[in-house]
């Protein structure tokens, strides 16, 4: 559905997109994670027509984004950070107008205008002025705009950024639903939230593509991303001296436990090897017995920090030419006024 050819975006001496390769399949709900200023919201800008590319190429249903720009934004449909509303029309004046821009006529307008409206919710507010509308409201409003045009292809940026914790099971839960007949890339915060909704996870950092796989298939990417604990008796000397027999043990960490003379032992381990077996051998050979055992692997958080390194002093989207990112949305405060709807029902 989209393919990503050596991307590369460039601000003078700034590199924000660096030579990003990846393909979308069709059907599938994908997840865009970076620290600020990573490139994501520039890589989905050039993605959707918003913004030209140094060099690489942009295919989205076989139509070049560059070469083919009105074909190829046909099958997109695409929401910004903060969604493009005019604060002064309804939802449905707004609707019609964007209808109107995408080329539908009368009779497809009035049809694709009702299905969206029902599909996001927003029929109880259409009549309303969209500047009166709760953050949660605007952001469905958005979302509908995305889906007129029928677009095969969803984009998606931040588009839980700034609500509240009702409003973000709502529009998760939407975004689900709307994968069932869309192909949907999202980029998010919230680790969590990728997690739950993504079939597969792209990861960029400091403008590079540092892995893409499944939620579940990220660990692998990491070496020594399975770790065992053990909570076992004995002394330090005679655990150390059990496990040097098992080469598969990158690192070992010891803790005193809350039972008697016992320790709670991590062990880190090549990644793909499960050395329970050995452990359970080698440990009580040597007198030290073995009081219980979890295997685990690194959470989505872990993976995150371990694959884009310490970016806390990473260039903002402002100092980046002021065009590349990102992102935090800031409060809402002051934005709705006196007149706010009450929030999603």
């Amino acid at each position: 559905m989209i393919e990503v050819k050596g991307l590369v975006k460039r601000y003078d001496e700034n590199l924000a997109v660096d030579d990003i390769t990846f393909t979308v399949e069709k059907g599938k709900i994908y997840g865009f994670l970076g620290p600020n200023g990573a490139g994501k919201t520039t890589t989905m800008n050039i993605i959707t027509g918003c913004l030209g590319a140094t060099a690489g190429e942009v295919l989205i249903n076989g139509h070049d984004i560059f070469e083919e720009p009105i074909e190829a934004k046909k099958n997109i449909g695409y929401l910004p950070e903060q969604p493009p509303v005019y604060l002064d029309m309804t939802p449905a004046e707004y609707l019609e107008f964007v209808g109107e821009l995408k080329g539908l006529n009368k009779a497809q307008r009035s049809e694709q205008i009702a299905k969206v409206m029902d599909e996001t919710q927003i029929a109880d507010v259409k009549n309303r002025l969209i500047k009166h509308l709760s953050k949660g409201y605007r952001q469905r409003v958005g979302l509908a705009q995305a889906l007129l045009g029928e677009p095969e292809v969803l984009v998606l940026d931040e588009p839980t950024v700034g609500l509240d914790p009702k409003q973000i099971i709502e529009i998760r839960d939407l975004i689900k639903s709307l994968g069932k007949q869309h192909t949907i890339i999202l980029s998010s915060h919230i680790l969590s939230e990728v997690s739950a909704i993504c079939d597969y996870i792209l990861i960029i950092s400091k403008g590079k593509l540092v892995a893409a796989d499944t939620p579940e298939g990220l660990s692998s990417w990491i070496k020594g991303s399975s770790s065992l604990s053990v909570t076992v008796k004995g002394t330090e000397e005679k655990i150390s001296e059990a496990l040097k027999g098992i080469p598969e043990i990158l690192s070992m960490k010891l803790e005193p436990a809350q039972e008697e003379q016992a320790f709670l032992l991590t062990l880190e381990t090549d990644e793909h090897v499960d050395i329970r077996e050995k452990v359970s051998l080698a440990l009580p050979g040597a007198g030290c017995p073995i009081l219980g055992m979890t295997r685990t692997t690194m959470s989505l958080e872990e993976i995150f920090l371990a694959l884009t390194g310490d970016e806390k002093t990473e260039k903002k989207d402002g100092e980046n030419g002021g065009r590349d990112e990102e992102e935090d949305g800031g409060d809402d405060s002051g934005e709705e006024g006196e007149d706010e709807e009450e929030e999603d029902a």
